[in-house]
Formats: C-alpha cells, structure tokens, sequence
C-alpha cells in the first residue's frame, strides 16, 4: 500500500474547505464514544459544509438496529449532545441520511458478507477512501483488522483509527500494533488522542516557532520548571469496570500527559510535517530520565478518592463507586526530566486526577528569577513570571509579569497578566478536537496522531513504574474528593522549593 498524500491543515470553520466523499466506517457504532463524541463531530462538520455529497456514515454494532432505527437512535444522540443552538433541522435531516448501520458481530467469520456488501454497494465505487474506526476494546484491533484484509476492504484508499488505550503494558501495545500493522502500513494508521486536536494544544507550535522572543528563553537557562496538570471533577461513573483495570497511570499518563510534555519540550522542526513532528516528539520520549525502583519511590505519588465534598455535593469514595475495595490509583503525580542539552537540569512535574475540585487541562512554564535584584527598596512582591497554558476550559493563554504600580511616593510592584482567550480574541465556536481530527484522518494527514515507535516509547518508560507500583506493599494514598490529591503530591515539589500553580 502507499501512504495517503499529506493534505492541508484543517481551515477554521468559517472557512470549511469539503473533504473527499467517504465511507466513514464506525465499528462500535452504537457506543457511547460515537453517540457522545464522533457523530455529534461528524453532525458539525457537515453543518459547517466539510461533508460532501456522497460521504456516508456505517455504523457497525451487534444491535439488531436497521437504518431506521440507527437514525432515530442518533437523531437522539445529537439533541442530547449537541448545543441547541448549533443544531439547524435540515442539517440533522442530512446527516441522518448519510447513515446506515449493519449489524455484525467481529467474531462471527461468516457475518462479514454484511459490511462488504454495504460498502461495495456506494455510488463511488472502489475509488471511495475508507475510513474505519474502531471505537471498541483494543483486543479486537487485530481481528477486525485481518478480517478487513480478508474480504477485501483494506485497500490503498483505506485508513484505520485506533481508540485508546493501545495496550496495557508495552508487550500488549507492541502485540497490538503488529497485528494492526500486518494489514495496514504506518501510514494508514491513525492512533488518535483527541487531546492533540484541541487548538491550545496545536497553538502551542505557534506560539513557540511563530514568535521570535519566546524560543530563546525556551531551555533551561531561562525556565525553572515546567507543571502539566490534567483535572477531572468526575468519578469514575460509568467506567468503573473499564478503569479499575487501568488507572490514571495508563489512562492519562502514559498517552495525554506524555503528549503534552513532548510538545512543550520537543525541538524545532525544519518544517511542520506529519512526520518531522512526530521524530521531534519521539526524541523527547527517547530522552526522559529512565525510572528506575529508587526513582520510582521517590518521584511517583499514587492517589485515590476517599469520600468528600465536589463541587458543592457529597461525592462517594472510589470504592464506594466501583463496588468494592480497590488498590487502583485514581491520581497520578512525578516528576522527570528531559535529558538532552536544552532542558538538563529542568525538573517537568506532571499530576492528573479524578474528584479534584475542577476540570482543568493546563501547562505552566515557570521561568527563573531575574538574576540581580534591581529594585532593593520596592514595596510590593516581585514573583516568577509564568507563561500559563489553558488547553481546556475556556482555552488560552497568560503571561503572569511583574509591573509598576501607577502612583507618586517610590516603587511598587505588582504582579499583572496579560490574557489571550481564543473565544474573546477570534470569536465564534472552537471547534472539538475531535471535528478537526476526523476531517483530518480522511485527508490522511498524519500529524496529530501518534506514530507506533511513540507509542511503544512511551509505554516502555511508565513500564518501571507499573511493575513497581504493582509490587506488594504499594497502595494508593487516600485524598478526600474535592481536593488537589493526597499532601505527597505537594510534598514533591515543596522538597524543591516549589509549589503547585493552582487556579487564579
């Protein structure tokens, strides 16, 4: 197979440039990911004029619907998910009749004559790009993919999706990605972490290599530290099954988190493409202190909620919500460092946990203190500047300085920031992460997915970790929902003289 021509960059959405007509293939279509996230997705992309004729929607489920019955089923979805104001009755009208579903359970060989057929039966014909997202559990990745291959629908045009997790462990994740790999070449697999499609994430880029008079102060000359928070006001509801086998540590660590520090700290690119990206992000990964059992005790907090108070209610303890007693972290904090000449020295704190008191997304650069006190005998407090990242809610930016206070009678100082809210600066909707990435999947442009030696990278250094924390004697440590993670994860930075950068 040869790989797709790299397309444009998705335009803003008042700009919707159509994609090519496509048989978007949705296995796990009657699933919460598709109802929740991907055809609302699909819904707003069409309303904004991406989708063009001929670019139908195969749901793929072992529900008995028929198409009927699936567009009632998404019509559904879409007013339970979609804002009111953004749903318009004949763009629902239209894309309900994009879709279809088929009916086939993965595992039965002699039921794959159904999807075949309904694909084989477009207007396009074989010259239609494929499209096949596996919105299901990671251990069908491989036979979905074989039997693709075997009936004939993982041609040149074809492309398939990876939900995470990919894996659980680094022998599992190198398991999966042969088997996905034995049918479609790297360029035609997308592993997609919808984190990277958020436009404060991919503006990150531009803020470093668009703008002279931050990349000189990007090292560790000029930056004390950098912290990457990742927040869930939210429990475990209803993934309490999927979640108590995985853990923070898998679920946002070893793929979000991980992400986030490569872009914050990768080098700049000679140009942006879908792969010179991607090998300045494998070389962050390739460069992070290895953990070893002594590293692992002294820079890795493990958490999990107690009962408390969230957000104004009473929130049950996580083994009150799973149903029973659990050593599974629900909280995550370390530190590490990139080891290559920019960043020597730089410690990068990463924590993300569930029943915080926020959803909070965020990356802070902290820089160091001016190196000669100018200003002895100023009232006032002169504090680090810091540049804080918000990748979600209400995504931008602030740049915390140092001013003068207006008034006669000497000096005070006062800090200020200066504000960039994407809402306020371009008005409009943001559009979803995952609107731009699926437009960008049919496009077969590659550079906000994640390549198979990234993923395997990264799963071989949090591998110390599981087996540490997997060792007798390691349990979580308790923090009462609501609050910032048990008093360990403080205590990590407060050994260095540092403190967490909460909410202002």
């Amino acid at each position: 197979m040869n790989g797709p021509s790299v397309g444009p960059p998705d335009p803003s959405p008042h700009h919707a440039t159509p994609v090519e007509p496509c048989d978007f293939t949705v296995f796990g279509g009657t699933g919460d990911l598709a109802l929740r996230k991907l055809l609302p997705a699909l819904y707003l992309r069409d309303r904004d004029g991406q989708l063009p004729d001929g670019f139908r929607i195969i749901g793929v489920s072992r529900s008995e619907a028929d198409d009927a019955g699936y567009r009632e089923m998404v019509a559904q979805a879409l007013a339970e998910h979609v804002p009111a104001d953004e749903l318009a009755a004949a763009v629902v009208e239209r894309l309900l009749a994009r879709l279809h579903h088929v009916t086939l359970d993965v595992e039965d060989v002699g039921a794959w004559h159904r999807l075949h057929d309904r694909l084989k039966d477009g207007a396009a014909g074989e010259d239609v790009i494929r499209v096949f997202y596996l919105a299901v559990a990671p251990a069908l990745f491989g036979p979905i993919c074989e039997h693709l291959d075997q009936v004939g629908l993982a041609s040149e045009r074809s492309r398939v999706v990876l939900e995470k997790p990919i894996g659980s462990d680094l022998a599992s994740a190198e398991e999966v990605n042969r088997a996905v790999g034995r049918v479609f070449e790297e360029s035609h697999i997308f592993r997609i972490d919808h984190y990277l499609g958020k436009e404060s994430v991919q503006n990150l880029l531009v803020t470093r290599f668009a703008n002279t008079f931050l990349e000189p102060l990007w090292n560790s000359r000029w930056v004390d530290h950098v912290q990457i928070t990742v927040s869930e006001s939210l429990g475990v509801g209803e993934r309490g099954s999927y979640y108590d086998r995985s853990g923070a540590l898998r679920d946002m660590v070893q793929n979000h988190l991980l992400q986030l520090l490569c872009l914050v700290a990768m080098e700049p690119p000679t140009y942006i493409d879908r792969e010179t990206v991607r090998d300045e992000k494998l070389k962050v990964l390739q460069a992070l202190r290895p953990m070893t059992p002594e590293l692992v005790d002294r820079d890795t907090v493990a958490g999990q909620y107690a009962a408390g108070l969230c957000e104004g209610a009473a929130a049950p303890s996580y083994a009150d919500e799973v149903g029973h007693a659990s050593d599974t972290e629900t909280f995550v904090a370390l530190t590490t460092e990139v080891q290559n000449w920019r960043w020597a020295g730089v410690p990068f704190y990463l924590r993300t946990g569930k029943r915080m008191p926020e959803r909070l997304s965020e990356i802070v650069v902290v820089f160091k203190e001016p190196p000669h006190a100018m200003f002895p005998h100023s009232e006032g407090t002169n504090e680090a500047n810091r540049l804080h990242i918000r990748v979600q809610p209400d995504e931008g930016m602030r740049l915390h300085m140092t001013a003068k206070e207006p008034g006669p009678g000497g000096i005070r100082l006062r800090p200020v920031s200066l504000d960039l809210s994407y809402a306020a600066a371009f008005g409009g909707r943001s559009p979803d992460a995952y609107e731009r990435l699926l437009m960008d999947v049919v496009r077969g442009n590659t550079t906000l997915f994640m390549r198979r030696d990234e993923v395997e990278a990264a799963w071989a250094w949090v591998a110390p970790i599981l087996e540490r924390w997997a060792g007798p004697g390691h349990r979580p440590r308790r923090y009462p929902a609501g609050t910032y993670g048990p008093v360990a994860a403080a205590t990590l930075l407060e050994r260095d003289g540092r403190s967490w950068q909460e909410t202002e």
